[in-house]
């Protein structure tokens, strides 16, 4: 693009839209947002890119500040050291950004990124935290503040697990729980039967998440267990850590259903592994079954 084409542009430009160009323009000028570390590379740029993209792109009816939501999340965790971020900072932050979940349409998932991204993609009537604005702002970012002067630390960051106030988990936990927190109707929760302890009491659904739920509110909570196409199948609705799942649920007052084997899921598998025999087993049914002549006068 030439000078005087980003001119011309730039003149029919509203001023917010001005500004979401310009975040673009940086984004992609930058690049590196990988962090090795520690936070993300150009942090900034990306939480106010994703921000105004959010806002006018994929969910207008929401008005937000997002120059505003910047300097909260930074008034939140540079002050403080790498290891010492309470639920409570970010609490300012998370009051000004709106949040309107749909009923019927919240789903839950642990230890199945790779399918939730997939089956959300296919289903529209899908919500996840990754669909709120928070979610999507802070969607895969590190950070931490640093010990030594005021700012984020670009070059070290603490692991989850030898950090107990890790300043990214403390945003997740107390998204997750106000998430959890306005969850109504018919939800979902997808969970991994490749691996052992599909449900997790140390994971976010299963130590902030599953105590949010309000069952006056939530009115079934489904259950759907994917394995990995060749395995290994190590838990089910009836086996291991999901039976002491819906043990809790029952307990509870929730109604539930729980399913092993979803068709929705298992076509998502196979259109990533079409060569995989089990979806051509699969296939070779369904054009036996179209292929009958009908049953009947």
């Amino acid at each position: 693009m030439i000078k005087g084409e980003v001119v011309a542009m730039e003149t029919t430009l509203s001023s917010t839209a001005k500004n979401v160009f310009v975040w673009f323009i940086v984004l992609f000028c930058c690049g590196g947002w990988k962090s090795e570390g520690g936070t993300t590379p150009n942090l900034k740029s990306i939480v106010i890119g994703r921000c105004y993209n959010y806002i006018m792109l994929i969910n207008p009816t929401f008005s937000c500040d997002c120059e505003e939501v910047w300097r909260l999340f930074e008034e939140a965790v540079v002050p403080k050291s790498s290891c010492s971020n309470q639920v409570k900072d970010y609490q300012k932050m998370l009051s000004i950004l709106p949040q309107n979940s749909p009923c019927h349409q919240f789903l839950f998932w642990s230890k199945t990124r790779w399918m939730m991204e997939a089956y959300t993609t296919l289903m529209e009537n899908v919500y996840t935290l990754e669909d709120t604005l928070v979610g999507y702002v802070f969607n895969q970012l590190d950070w931490c503040g640093h010990l030594q002067h005021t700012g984020f630390d670009f070059e070290s960051c603490p692991e989850w697990s030898t950090c107990p106030l890790h300043p990214v988990y403390s945003l997740w936990r107390q998204a997750s729980q106000h998430f959890a927190e306005t969850a109504c109707g018919n939800i979902t929760v997808l969970l991994n039967g490749s691996i052992a302890s599909a449900f997790n009491r140390k994971s976010m659904f299963g130590s902030v998440e599953l105590s949010g739920l309000n069952p006056s509110m939530v009115e079934y909570v489904n259950i759907k267990v994917v394995s990995n196409l060749r395995g290994p199948f190590i838990e089910s609705c009836s086996l291991g850590s999901i039976a002491e799942l819906i043990q809790i649920l029952q307990f509870r007052g929730f109604k539930w259903t729980c399913t092993d084997n979803d068709l929705t899921l298992k076509l998502l598998q196979c259109v990533q592994s079409p060569q995989d025999p089990s979806c051509q087993m699969c296939s070779s049914s369904l054009l036996q079954t179209q292929g009958s002549p009908p049953i009947g006068p």
